[in-house]
């Protein structure tokens, strides 16, 4: 039986930067992967895949270039769900490549097959032949798969999971998704800006309850400006599945409304991927959802064993799940060099228009009795904006009225996903409002948002309004 220092469960994100950097200190690793992809979420169903159809959408309907140019393309009725999946599955065969030559650059040992405990140290994998490997440490970084409640009848073809719609064989005339979170909202824009008239199911009276308030509003006005019915408050009864191929779903609410659509989509909650582990074997503890529970090392009751990624649960962000593997790696091998994350980290969210933000909304500094005043600055009023043709989008500051110390960052509009990494080392570093003010950006370059928001936020604070 071939033995390691570390044995890690899983090549998504966190499993493959926790191997990589395991190895690059000289300790033997191996890693086991059930598919025959490399990535996981990343690179198969989830980060990767969404992105890069989110930005076809945008391409194939010419979205931005009506705003710059005053034209139609009119593309998206044109373009087939082959021209759609192209880039999708050419960036994927990259990633899946890029992860499975990293590993081999680092000198790890790839075992492929389905991996579980035997024992506490013991891992037993089933592929192409059985064999038993063992471990001093265990990372576990196997993802988390879609949740499919009982009432609602999965079939991957027209009544889908977060993972199976990546699959399509065309393009839906309309379609019903439930759940608002970040996964819905994502694919709620992406099928509206090509042409799909979408409804959006959501439990609760706000989308995405996490990101400031203002910015959710906006994002709600233009999701429902681009043809996406939005139901708050509303939860489904049932899904009854279309009779012939020419026929409609029924989706029956509990409010007793009925949906007719072409497709359905379930967004609303994934579990941990823990079910082939075998994890009361060795009286590993769960928390909801077939999550493990960890500790701030991310080191689970079982002391050498650890879990890492979206199978631990929220954040759940590719990002985050990295550096938590890098985290555990440190602790296990005492490496001293990342012993636990920053205190603030961004999230990206990539509906179209992305959203994106760091630090405190205004609801939560409210809520803590701060005392805080905020800026704005909009990408139509910004010179690079106008050259974009942006008309709508936002950068907001949260700041203390005390010092002005910058505590929160919220971007809504084109690229807010890379525009708020300035924003965390704002936050991170303690950064006031005349530390904007006092640097110099490229112009004309959206980084100028943060600037007039600086401006318009001593306006705010000094009551002496220049600019409604």
């Amino acid at each position: 039986m071939e033995k390691y220092e570390l044995i890690v469960i899983g090549t998504g994100p966190a499993g493959e930067k926790a191997a990589v950097k395991a190895a690059y200190f000289g300790h033997k690793v191996a890693i086991v992967e059930r598919e025959p992809v490399f990535g996981g979420a990343e690179v198969i169903t989830g980060t990767l895949p969404s992105k890069t159809l989110k930005e076809t959408a945008l391409f194939f309907s010419g979205k931005y270039e009506k705003g710059l140019y005053g034209v139609e393309r009119a593309l998206q009725h044109e373009a087939s769900i082959e021209d759609f999946m192209y880039r999708k599955k050419i960036v994927a065969d990259a990633a899946g490549k890029e992860i499975y030559d990293n590993l081999m650059r680092h000198q790890v040992t790839l075992y492929q097959g389905i991996g579980s405990f035997e024992d506490a140290h013991t891992i037993r994998i089933k592929g192409q032949k059985e064999e038993l490997i063992q471990g001093d440490y265990i990372i576990i970084a196997t993802g988390s798969y879609p949740y499919h409640p009982k009432n609602i009848p999965f079939d991957g073809k027209r009544i889908h999971d977060s993972d199976s719609i990546l699959l399509i064989k065309r393009f839906p005339t309309s379609m019903c998704i439930v759940g608002a979170g970040v996964i819905g909202c994502e694919y709620a824009t992406i099928f509206a800006t090509m042409g799909t008239k979408v409804y959006l199911v959501n439990d609760k009276e706000h989308i995405l309850p996490f990101i400031d308030h203002e910015v959710s509003t906006d994002l709600v006005r233009q999701m429902q400006a681009a043809n996406i019915d939005i139901l708050f408050n509303k939860t489904v009864e049932s899904v009854t599945p279309a009779a012939s191929d020419t026929d409609m779903i029924i989706v029956k609410l509990k409010s007793g409304e009925l949906l007719k659509v072409d497709m359905f989509l379930f967004a609303a909650g994934r579990s941990g991927n823990t079910q082939a582990l075998d994890c009361g074997k060795i009286g590993l503890q769960m928390g909801k959802r077939e999550q493990l529970i960890v500790d701030e090392h991310y080191r689970t009751n079982v002391p050498h064993i650890y879990a890492v990624g979206d199978v631990i649960g929220f954040p759940a962000l590719a990002s985050t799940s990295m550096d938590q593997g890098r985290v555990a790696v440190a602790h296990i091998f005492r490496t001293e060099d990342l012993e636990h994350l920053p205190q603030h980290f961004p999230y990206g969210i990539y509906t179209i228009p992305e959203v994106s933000m760091v630090g405190l909304t205004e609801e939560e500094a409210k809520q803590r009795h701060l005392s805080i005043c905020t800026g704005k600055a909009r990408y139509s009023d910004m010179f690079r904006g106008k050259i974009l043709g942006a008309t709508n989008g936002f950068l907001k500051l949260i700041f203390s009225r005390g010092d002005l110390r910058i505590l929160g960052v919220h971007v809504i509009g084109h690229i807010a996903t890379e525009l708020v990494h300035y924003g965390v080392m704002l936050v991170e570093e303690k950064k006031s409002l005349n530390d904007v003010i006092g640097q110099v950006f490229n112009f004309p370059t959206l980084h100028d948002l943060y600037k007039y928001a600086a401006y318009d936020g001593l306006s705010n604070y000094t009551g002496h309004k220049v600019k409604p």
